[in-house]
């Protein structure tokens, strides 16, 4: 899907990606999940399964709205309830994948005022981001890289992942340069000693300076990319960013084929069938997407 300052260009029809298969409350819904079981008090993953499933969602939120819930103390019903559980276990994921050396970036997502008769942009402001979001954000990357580990383990040499290469150290010279004019110094020798950096760029009397200097820090940055399993070795499946050393991409299959590819994969998988991709079809759709998500971010 391609978004522009006043539309979105979907890449479904829309009576599927605004109504067929959007969550909606007390309805049932078709889909395929994944399952985690998990230790309550130390979050650590037992046993995770991937099927065809019924989504019968309790309740339809705006993050706001959750946040809302979360926070307010008088507030206790089953939903709210179970918000405050996945927050829970949100922050001990995020925790776990910063000490990991997992990069928290700036790239703020912006906002457009349009004016209802011409179209034409009026204003911008940047989109707030919540707790919320960084719960979403924790459970849809622990989906991903559960996917990407199933994926591979099953089909070896047709796994559709996602790769962030590890960027050059010349790629780094904006941003050491942009920190130490601030007298702070930056080691981007690894993704956990980048984030150490990034992490002691403030000062009390500049609240933005920190969300400048990540803001070039994700301009140095190599670009993401699709790949077949069998395009390279298991050392270069890494993704520096998120610090894993496995992941592609499953939360969004509506708005991103990729997301069909591993969904059709794993369907194979549950139903011990052969996938609908020969091994040398997977590099040329990797390929494929990679540029069609380069033009879409240009457009």
């Amino acid at each position: 899907s391609v978004y522009l300052v006043a539309r979105r260009i979907d890449m479904l029809p829309k009576a599927l990606t605004e109504t067929i298969c959007s969550l909606r409350e007390g309805v049932n819904r078709l889909a395929f999940s994944v399952v985690w079981e998990m230790n309550p008090k130390t979050y650590e993953i037992l046993d995770v399964r991937f099927h065809r499933s019924v989504i019968r969602s309790s309740a339809a939120l705006t993050y706001a709205e959750a946040q809302a819930r979360i926070d307010d103390q008088g507030c206790n019903d089953s939903v709210t309830r179970s918000l405050r559980m996945l927050m829970g276990l949100s922050k001990n994921l995020r925790a776990r994948r910063t000490q990991a050396g997992a990069l928290t970036l700036a790239s703020p997502e912006v906002r457009f005022e349009v004016d209802t008769e011409t179209h034409d942009p009026t204003n911008v402001g940047v989109y707030q981001i919540r707790e919320t979001n960084h719960m979403v954000e924790e459970l849809m990357l622990l989906a991903n890289i559960a996917a990407a580990t199933k994926t591979l383990e099953a089909f070896p040499g047709s796994a559709m992942l996602r790769r962030h290469p590890t960027p050059e150290p010349r790629m780094f010279g904006p941003l050491i340069k942009a920190a130490s004019a601030q007298g702070f110094p930056m080691n981007p020798e690894t993704s956990k000693t980048l984030s150490d950096s990034l992490d002691q760029c403030t000062k009390p009397d500049d609240a933005y300076l920190n969300t400048a200097i990540r803001i070039i820090a994700t301009r140095c940055m190599t670009q993401a990319q699709y790949i077949s399993s069998s395009e390279c070795g298991q050392a270069e499946f890494n993704h520096y960013g998120l610090a894993a050393p496995l992941y592609t991409h499953f939360t969004s299959p509506i708005r991103r084929y990729p997301d069909l590819v591993v969904h059709r994969i794993l369907h194979a998988l549950e139903t011990r069938s052969a996938i609908p991709y020969t091994h040398e079809d997977m590099p040329g759709i990797a390929q494929d997407t990679t540029t069609r998500e380069q033009n879409a971010e240009q457009a």
